[in-house]
């Protein structure tokens, strides 16, 4: 059922002391307005919906008022007998002359991934579109109006990823972040109005689950640098990879693969994180020297990478860049599984454990203000809060002396 009304908003006012009276749509209980005129609240008569005879114009704004609910009440004839679905803000951008602005998400979506369709993006926009892609399989392909992405909905898509895709928490709520996101700028651009908004504080709410971070000790390292991988080169260039990563405070994989030659200068490591754009260097410690060493003979210039990962790549090329580094960590990840269980290690060993690993070995040794340097962290918060998954001295001491009875 739809309700077409003229209202009066008798708590809002202008510097004249009108008050705005607008067209109404309410269509399942969530009204939309297109305002008309202002007005004194002696010349609008509540009764009868009318401006009184008292306003010099009435005649003028009750006709304006009576075309505006004959053009809505057309719109919704004309939808009803199409059994068109249709909105409240739909109409009313419509009666506005905003009929081509009328967005759905699927629409808004295609817009947005083509906006991060850039070189720079490729991870983002390959992660954005493998969400899409499970959208649109919940909604069986069918475009969605923002109206209809109700609280309802978006638990039936939590399941649907829970049951259909085998979704953990931290998965489930990239994708919900992702819909907020696209119902934001909705919001922003006037395709919905707020008051569908399904994120409000009573409706879903999104939250990064906090994960495990559990890195390797000093023996674990030192029976990774002391496994012998002369007869495997693929397995020893993983390795290598791995302790070089550690050696310099848990270098993120992307980085590492990106570390050239002249990034080496007055025995210091300069390079810039490239998820921050953080910039530093380091002092080259021997175990990464003994490193490098393995890796200069193959040097044919300053430009040219340590690590053969990435040799043959047009350096210009970011998304071709990007891309390798991707697959080449991934094999890398498979590589280490074999790494751990030849060296007796039976944690975890991927390349991130590299900065898990720093994190659980530095523990509360090193001062926290050192640390953000080392991490590349632009807030101390963050590397507080990192850390704090490694440091449980005070909690342990705590315990004992609790259990020391």
């Amino acid at each position: 059922m739809t309700s077409i009304e003229i209202v009066l908003f008798k708590g809002k006012k202008n510097k004249d002391g009108k008050h705005p009276l607008a067209l109404r749509i309410i269509k399942d209980r969530k009204p939309s307005y297109k305002f008309l005129e202002y007005v004194h609240l002696k010349d609008w008569n509540a009764e009868k919906g009318k401006v009184r005879q008292s306003h010099i114009n009435y005649r003028l704004i009750n006709n304006l008022c009576d075309n505006e609910k004959t053009r809505a009440s057309n719109l919704v004839r004309d939808y009803d007998a199409r059994n068109r679905k249709y909105t409240s803000s739909q109409l009313i951008n419509i009666l506005k002359g905003k009929e081509g602005t009328t967005m759905t998400f699927f629409a808004l979506a295609e817009i947005y991934l083509k906006e991060i369709d850039l070189p720079s993006k490729y991870n983002r926009h390959r992660s954005e579109t493998y969400r899409f892609k499970n959208f649109k399989k919940f909604v069986t392909g069918k475009d969605v109006l923002f109206e209809e992405i109700t609280e309802g909905f978006l638990k039936r898509f939590i399941l649907f990823l829970k049951t259909n895709r085998n979704s953990a928490t931290s998965t489930i709520n990239d994708h919900l972040a992702l819909v907020r996101k696209l119902f934001n700028r909705a919001i922003r651009e006037g395709y919905v109005g707020r008051q569908y908004y399904p994120f409000s504080r009573e409706g879903i709410k999104t939250s990064h689950a906090q994960t495990m971070k559990i890195g390797l000790n000093k023996e674990e390292i030192k029976s990774l640098e002391e496994l012998d991988l002369s007869e495997n080169q693929v397995l020893d260039d993983a390795r290598n990879l791995f302790l070089f990563s550690f050696y310099f405070a848990g270098m993120r994989i992307s980085d590492t693969l990106r570390t050239k030659w002249i990034n080496i200068q007055n025995e210091r490591l300069y390079y810039m994180m490239g998820k921050n754009n953080k910039t530093d260097s380091l002092l080259i410690p021997d175990k990464a020297k003994i490193i490098l060493s393995k890796y200069k003979q193959d040097k044919k210039s300053h430009d040219d990478y340590v690590f053969p990962y990435l040799k043959g790549i047009d350096k210009k090329d970011v998304k071709a860049t990007t891309k390798k580094i991707n697959n080449t960590s991934g094999i890398l990840n498979t590589r280490l599984k074999t790494i751990a269980k030849l060296a007796g290690i039976e944690k975890k060993l991927s390349n991130h454990i590299a900065r898990h690993s720093f994190g659980n070995i530095a523990g509360g040794d090193i001062p926290v203000q050192m640390l953000q340097k080392m991490y590349r962290h632009f807030n101390l918060s963050t590397t507080v809060g990192y850390q704090s998954n490694f440091d449980h001295s005070k909690t342990d001491e705590a315990l004992n002396n609790v259990l020391d009875f």
